[in-house]
Formats: structure tokens, C-alpha cells, sequence
């Protein structure tokens, strides 16, 4: 699937998530580096995935992790040098894989020299760079306005007297972007990269980039309406009306896709985050072909796990975002990992990651696996002294935080940390991860790495999945997902057992007749019309 052309070659794409801190350490210090993913690279073209995003590597005081950017345009030392970037898109293009980046625009770190020049006073030339604001006449914050890392959203600074904003860290202050100069600085950055080859961006907080300029207060989220934070996390507690999703943001991402289009055959996914509002926000952001390529939600990140929840998922993106375009994933840095989430007590983990990328590779969508899932990692259970994510740490223990999805990768089950590092790992290499080492499952029939590879190469075969439209089908069991996925001459039916105790599927006569495919690992049963599936068994046929 690798070497993937054209201006639409991001439709239908698998991108592989590298978080660097923890792909492969070259220099002992215990922390990832460009120089180890660009080592690694042969592993993941092996996976025939199209493209890699890479997690932020830029200038940080990492107080979250490299989301705190200092310098849009250097790499972190820790991380190497911007010759060893260059050497890495070299080696990817080489290799046939496109590269995305973590574009983080809504926010810098306090220790950027543009919040720097902003604090000093209410006068100098970058004073309406970041969200700044005056006190209530008591001294309180202007608004009622939540971080999503936990407190109020606005921190006080004794250089301006006023207080600004910060939807995340009291260290990410938000830029300003009512200010048309704020703008076309961050766009320059963009160019820099873009200048340096980068093929797409994977645009971080995409719809935060805009807040009310009369700083309404926010109102309390009415009953039933979904959240996409934890309700240990009082952010959930609230309808964000005023502090995201703006009206505006559609124009600074119509001068953003102009600057990708100015270059040919770039991209950009957005993550949008906007509870019972994403999809509409994800069709604002996507349809016209004037603004992001796609976006991805919250929607398959989460813990629900059954045939309805996908299709309603499914259903309502194809009815919401008729024009545009989405990277579904089920794993990410931020979310517990989807083997752990999905399994059920007494159950197969293996099972249900095989199960999952045969699900994941037959949406109609991009795709994006992270780091690790391909070996069927579980969530690690990180002791709190071992913490170093803030939002964790923070709401411990209610919320763990995200460490223990962005523990190290696992090459060498014998070797020292997996063989990610010869020094102290920045986070434990758990040792049932060691256990599914590269090493172990790269010549294991059978095994989840060999599975995902079979797949991927599957899904690279077939443009009907690629690329083509997706009709849902009925199915007297609630456990039964089936549909069909048609591009051209190639009509392909699909059908996934969410349940570990068999289930038959009746195939409706509208759809014609259906002769299996060679499916890796398939061991459902088709028979006179009935497709028996195994528990957490899958099924690929051919209309003819």
C-alpha cells in the first residue's frame, strides 16, 4: 500500500501514530528520539500503512509532554536536531511513507517569546498576541470558564494585572486569534515545515482555536448531553458555547488549506473534541474542499464496544458530513488503550485486538493505528510515583491520566527495557509488554503483529475499502454488525460478531450472491445464504 500518489491520497490512507518519546531511544538518556523513529522506519513501511504522524518533537519545557510548544521551529534537543528531522522525511519519502506532524496552534508555552513580550505590559507590539482579560471589580476571574486539565481556565499575572486564558495547562496560554497578526505568524510557521517537506498536519485542539469575544459565561450541560471528559473532571459539567468552536475558526481554516493547496498533494486532519456538537463541527470543518482534508472525533475512542454503537457512529457521520471526510481510530495518546477498554472480563485480548483492525480496516474513512496496538498492548498500570502526564496526576486517583498508553515500545523481549533503551526509561516498559516483543511476534503465525500486517495488506487490495460508499444491513442479532462497501465494479459484504458466543447472519436476497474471501484468519462458515461466525469472528465475501 506504500507509494500512495496523488492530490486524494490521503482518502482512504492508514496512518501509523509515532509518540517519539517512547519509539526508540539511540542515545541512553531514556527518552525517544528522530534519530530512533527514523531507525524504525523499515518496521512500520512492513506494516503497508501509507503514513506516519509523528507526536510533537518541537521546543518544549515538555510540561505537557511537547503540547507546550517554545520554538515552532526547532526540534527539542532531546528529541535531535532539525538535520535529523530532514534525514527522517528523507527516509520515510524513500521508503514510500508520507509524514504528518502535530500541528499545535491554539496554545504556546509561557515560555514562547511572543507570551513572553505579551506579559511585560499592555503596550508592546505582541500585548493582544494571548487572551487576556481584567478581573471581575472582587478580584475573581472574568468568566466562569473551566480548563480541561482541571481549575478555572483563567490564571492571573501580576506583570499585566489582568488574567488570561488557558483551555489546558496554566503554562499554555491561549493565542489570540481575533488578531489577523497571531495568524500569519502561525501560518509562517507552517510554511517553514511545509518548506521542508512535510506531506500533512495533524492539527491539535483544531477547534479551540477561537473563544467569544464578549466572554460569556458558559452554561451547565442540560441532561443527557454526551461529554468527552471523564466526570471525575468538572470541564464535563459544563456546555462549552463561548470558550471553542467559533464562527470564526472556519476562515482561519480556509487560510490555512490555502497555504497546504499553495504546495500540491499536502493534507491536514483535524481533532475535534465537541461532545453531542462534533459532527456538525467535523462537517463545518470538512465539506466545500476549502478547509481540512478530515477530522476525527471522540466517537470510537470510547469505552462502548457493540455492533449498535458503530453503526450509530457510522450513520451519523455519512448523514451529518455528506461533503466531507474522516480518520476513524480506536487507540491514541490520549485514551486507554482499546484492548483494554473492549475486553470483557475472562476474555481474549488477542481476540479482540485481531478482532479490531478487521473492523477498523473495512470503515469508510482514513484510518490511524497507534504505536503498539499492532503487538495488542493493553493499558499499563502506572504507579503514581512513576506519573509524569498532568492531567493524571492532577485528578489521581479518579482519573489515571494518559501514561499508560504512552509507555515505550517493546523490539527485544530479552533485551534491557524491551530493547527501547539502554538507560532508565522516561516510563516502565511493562513486562507483559516485553512479552509481546517485535521480535517474538515478527515470525509467529498467527500473531497479532503478523494479523495486522495480513490485514493492512487485505484493505491495500480491495478499493472498495479504500475508498468506496458503505449501506448498513439489517441483522436479527443485536451482536451482528453487517454492511456493504461498493467501489466500481467491486461490491464487498462485511459482517463482525461483537459478541464471544457464535452468531449467524442471514444475508438479505436484495444483496445477491455472495462467495467468500480469503480473509486472514476467517473462520466464519458461508452456507446457502447464512454466514456462522465464531465469537468475535469476522466475515469478508464478494457480491458477484
Amino acid at each position: 500500500m506504500t507509494g500512495i500518489d496523488g492530490a486524494d491520497w490521503w482518502r482512504g490512507c492508514v496512518i501509523y501514530q509515532v509518540y517519539p518519546r517512547s519509539f526508540q531511544d539511540t542515545t541512553g538518556d531514556g527518552i525517544g528520539d528522530l534519530p530512533g523513529v527514523t531507525a524504525r522506519l523499515p518496521y512500520i513501511a512492513s506494516l503497508d500503512v501509507d503514513a506516519i504522524w509523528l507526536s510533537p518533537f518541537f521546543k518544549s519545557p515538555m510540561a505537557d509532554m511537547g503540547y507546550d510548544v517554545s520554538d515552532y521551529r526547532d526540534v527539542d534537543p532531546m528529541f535531535g536536531t532539525l538535520e535529523d528531522f530532514d534525514r527522517l522525511v528523507a527516509e520515510a519519502h524513500r521508503l514510500g511513507l508520507k509524514v504528518f506532524i502535530d500541528q499545535v496552534l491554539s496554545h504556546t508555552s509561557d515560555r514562547h517569546p511572543w507570551f513572553r513580550e505579551s506579559r511585560a505590559d499592555r503596550k508592546n507590539a505582541r500585548a493582544d498576541w494571548y487572551v487576556w482579560a481584567d478581573p471581575k471589580p472582587d478580584g475573581t476571574p472574568p468568566n466562569n470558564w473551566l480548563s480541561v486539565f482541571g481549575g478555572s481556565a483563567w490564571e492571573w499575572d501580576g506583570m499585566r494585572k489582568q488574567y488570561y486564558l488557558h483551555n489546558f495547562l496554566a503554562s499554555q496560554p491561549d493565542l489570540n486569534f481575533h488578531n489577523g497578526e497571531v495568524q500569519d505568524a502561525l501560518l509562517e510557521t507552517v510554511r517553514f515545515w511545509l518548506e521542508r517537506g512535510v506531506d500533512g498536519f495533524r492539527v491539535d485542539a483544531v477547534n479551540f482555536h477561537f473563544h467569544d469575544r464578549s466572554l460569556a459565561d458558559n452554561p451547565p450541560v442540560p441532561a443527557g448531553k454526551i461529554s468527552d471528559v471523564p466526570d471525575t473532571n468538572p470541564y464535563g459539567y459544563q456546555e462549552h458555547l463561548h470558550d471553542k468552536t467559533q464562527p470564526e475558526n472556519i476562515g482561519f481554516l480556509k487560510r490555512f488549506r490555502a497555504l497546504l493547496d499553495a504546495y500540491g498533494g499536502r493534507a491536514a486532519v483535524g481533532e475535534v473534541g465537541d461532545g453531542d456538537r462534533s459532527l456538525r463541527t467535523v462537517a463545518a470543518y470538512t465539506e466545500g474542499g476549502d478547509k481540512l482534508h478530515m477530522c476525527y472525533t471522540f466517537d470510537l475512542l470510547s469505552p462502548e464496544f457493540s455492533a449498535g454503537h458503530v453503526r450509530h457512529s457510522v450513520e451519523a457521520f455519512e448523514t451529518a458530513v455528506a461533503g466531507g471526510w474522516i480518520c476513524w481510530a480506536f487507540s491514541n495518546h490520549d485514551v486507554v488503550r482499546h484492548v483494554s477498554r473492549w475486553v470483557r472480563p475472562g476474555g481474549s485480548k488477542q481476540a479482540i485486538a485481531k478482532f479490531s483492525i478487521g473492523l477498523l480496516s473495512a470503515l469508510r474513512g482514513s484510518i490511524c493505528l497507534y504505536q503498539g496496538e499492532e503487538l495488542g498492548f493493553e493499558e499499563a498500570d502506572i504507579a503514581f510515583e512513576d506519573l509524569r502526564d498532568p492531567y493524571g496526576i492532577r485528578f489521581w486517583p479518579a482519573f489515571k491520566g494518559r501514561d499508560g498508553c504512552r509507555t515505550p515500545m517493546a523490539w527485544e523481549h530479552s533485551a534491557a527495557n524491551a530493547g527501547f533503551t539502554t538507560g532508565k526509561p522516561w516510563l516502565p516498559v511493562p513486562a507483559a509488554h516485553a512479552a509481546q516483543a517485535v521480535d517474538i511476534q515478527r515470525t509467529l503465525p498467527g500473531s497479532v503483529l503478523d494479523h495486522y500486517r495480513d490485514v493492512l495488506a487485505f484493505r491495500g487490495q480491495h478499493p472498495a475499502l479504500r475508498n468506496g460508499t458503505i449501506e448498513f444491513l439489517e441483522s436479527d442479532s443485536q451482536d451482528v454488525l453487517a454492511f456493504l462497501r461498493k467501489s466500481g465494479n467491486e461490491a464487498l459484504l462485511c459482517v463482525f460478531n461483537f459478541s464471544e458466543d457464535p452468531a449467524g447472519f442471514s444475508i438479505p436476497p436484495v444483496v445477491g450472491t455472495v462467495s467468500s474471501l480469503d480473509f486472514p484468519g476467517q473462520e466464519a462458515v458461508l452456507s446457502s445464504g447464512e454466514v456462522q461466525l465464531p465469537g468475535l469472528g469476522v466475515f469478508f465475501g464478494r457480491v458477484d
